[in-house]
């Protein structure tokens, strides 16, 4: 993190003075775009852009994007490539730039048109990974996104100019959104950090989707930390947090309660930016202004928040079961060979490593995790991933699908239920069945 590069969106969240805050937002009109983004550069909070891409776009079908934006379609995100890049910089005029970056994010396992367009409409911030957005989304082969990853990172790096740095940010700490033990997140987010660095980045953020255990996320956070801090030396990186990614509470107060314990979670373990929901995500896409009522909000909440806590030194921490078995896997991947695409094809070829319930036909399917009394993630079966020596799988864990869709359910549960009971989020919580 001590890397002396200026410019871009790595150093606006490297100079920010608090936690830097982001919304999940996209819409299709460019006039509602950038009422959008002006409403968030002008927040109460330490804010950057966010151009969410709409599903058309991110899997390549421009045809249909074309005629939705013909026909006046209401679009789930800004279709980039189909507006162009002049009207992307009008869209934009005197709202990107060094006080106010803005990051494209899609979900393409194929990104390059996709980085070619933003290139061209002079943004320089994206994110997602060749593992990240191939096995959640698509069932596009691993081997073909490693390779369209890499092209798409060497056409970022191109991009670098003096003052600009290029931006990339690794979806990897969110596989699945939920049921995924910490330590194979934050194993993933590191490496697919070190692949953006192996095709020519110098700025890179690492990410972690908050799970269900506060203790067990500080945990994960400060590891990713220590990873970092060993295996990325002279890049400039930043942790990013993102507000709880799987089924989320119904209730406005269970809601809330989510993403205060985000920002705490963000600010206590040493995160710098933060990916926002709103209290209306488990019914329907957020407007602008509950998207700057969800920034204002966790802004101010941070701004009350101590940083650090037991156990948070500032190199990050290794003395716990998440680093060791994100070490562990981070480790056995390096050594499957020097290139480390290749390396990640040959760990996932031999389940080395294997996301649980991921249904991708690259991915081994082997690994299940389950929560456990504590309400913390473990690991059911490890399959072949070579964690066996720090990480005890419990077999008489295993979910059955009732088991599952509860395990599911269970943070939605537990806060909106803690509504209804009377009960805050700073008492027990009701367990759901596991």
């Amino acid at each position: 993190m001590d890397a002396p590069i200026s410019g871009g969106f790595g150093a606006f969240v490297r100079g920010a003075r608090e936690l830097v805050v982001q919304p999940r937002m996209g819409f299709g009109s460019p006039e509602r775009m950038r009422r959008g983004l002006l409403a968030t550069r002008d927040a109460d909070a330490t804010a950057v852009g966010t151009l969410t891409l709409d599903s058309y776009t991110r899997v390549g079908d421009l045809t249909a994007a074309r005629q939705a934006v013909a026909e006046g379609t209401d679009l789930n995100g800004y279709p980039i490539l189909t507006h162009g890049p002049a009207a992307t910089r009008r869209m934009l005029d005197g709202i990107d730039g060094p006080a106010f970056p803005v990051q494209v994010r899609h979900g393409s396992a194929a990104p390059q048109n996709i980085v070619r367009g933003l290139l061209a409409a002079k943004l320089h911030a994206t994110e997602g990974g060749p593992v990240s957005y191939c096995l959640p989304y698509s069932r596009t082969p691993l081997a073909d996104a490693v390779d369209n990853w890499a092209r798409s990172c060497e056409l970022l790096a191109e991009a670098r100019r003096p003052g600009v740095e290029p931006h990339l940010e690794s979806f990897g700490g969110c596989m699945m959104g939920q049921l995924c033990p910490p330590g194979l997140l934050v194993a993933l987010s590191v490496l697919e950090g070190m692949f953006f660095v192996r095709h020519g980045l110098r700025s890179i953020s690492l990410s972690y989707a908050q799970q269900t255990d506060p203790q067990q996320d500080e945990e994960a956070v400060r590891a990713l930390h220590a990873l970092a801090a060993d295996l990325l030396p002279g890049v400039d990186w930043h942790i990013v947090v993102y507000t709880y990614m799987g089924v989320y509470p119904r209730t406005p107060s269970g809601a809330r309660a989510l993403q205060d314990r985000a920002v705490r979670l963000a600010v206590r373990a040493g995160a710098q930016r933060l990916i926002v929901k709103t209290t209306v995500e488990a019914r329907r896409i957020p407007t602008i202004a509950e998207n700057i009522a969800a920034l204002e909000t966790s802004a101010h909440t941070a701004r009350t928040v101590r940083p650090g806590g037991p156990g948070a030194p500032d190199g990050g921490d290794r003395d716990s079961q998440v680093y060791a078995e994100a070490r562990a896997l981070v480790e056995a991947v390096l050594c499957a060979g020097p290139d480390i695409g290749r390396a990640l094809l040959t760990a996932f070829d031999r389940g080395w490593l294997d996301v649980p319930y991921c249904l991708h036909p690259d991915n081994a399917g082997r690994s299940a995790g389950f929560i456990d009394e504590r309400g913390r993630l473990g690991w059911s079966s490890i399959g072949a991933m070579p964690i066996g020596h720090v990480a005890g799988a419990r077999p008489a864990a295993a979910l059955t699908s009732s088991g599952l869709l509860d395990a599911l359910h269970y943070v939605e549960t537990r806060l909106d239920l803690g509504e209804l009971a009377g009960a805050g989020p700073d008492r027990e919580p009701v367990r759901a069945r596991s």
